[in-house]
């Protein structure tokens, strides 16, 4: 069995009796527990939010750093485009031998 079974059978009433009694040991201290807590929340949220602007500035400058620019020919065209319109106009101008 379990250390902690117990907790299975408490109803809401007992529930609420725990926590006015817990309310009546600790009540002075609660004040400042909930103003560390709270205060701790806003810490973390904030280191997140820094961390995540960092991340975005870092990807921002990498993007601007490093902008791929494309392979040019000779002739300063892209040389990622396709070269089947070169052939199909050469195919409907007839042969070049002709």
């Amino acid at each position: 069995m379990s250390m902690f079974a117990f907790i299975q059978n408490i109803g809401p009433t007992q529930w609420i009796i725990i926590l006015v009694l817990a309310l009546l040991l600790f009540g002075k201290r609660l004040p400042e527990v909930g103003r560390s807590l709270g205060r701790g929340i806003v810490e973390f949220k904030k280191g997140i939010k820094g961390i995540d602007d960092e991340i975005e500035s870092e990807a921002a400058q990498s993007k601007s750093k490093h902008s791929p620019k494309p392979p040019l020919t000779a002739e300063g065209e892209d040389a990622r485009v396709s070269r089947s319109t070169k052939v199909e106009e050469q195919a409907s101008n007839g042969p070049a031998g002709a």
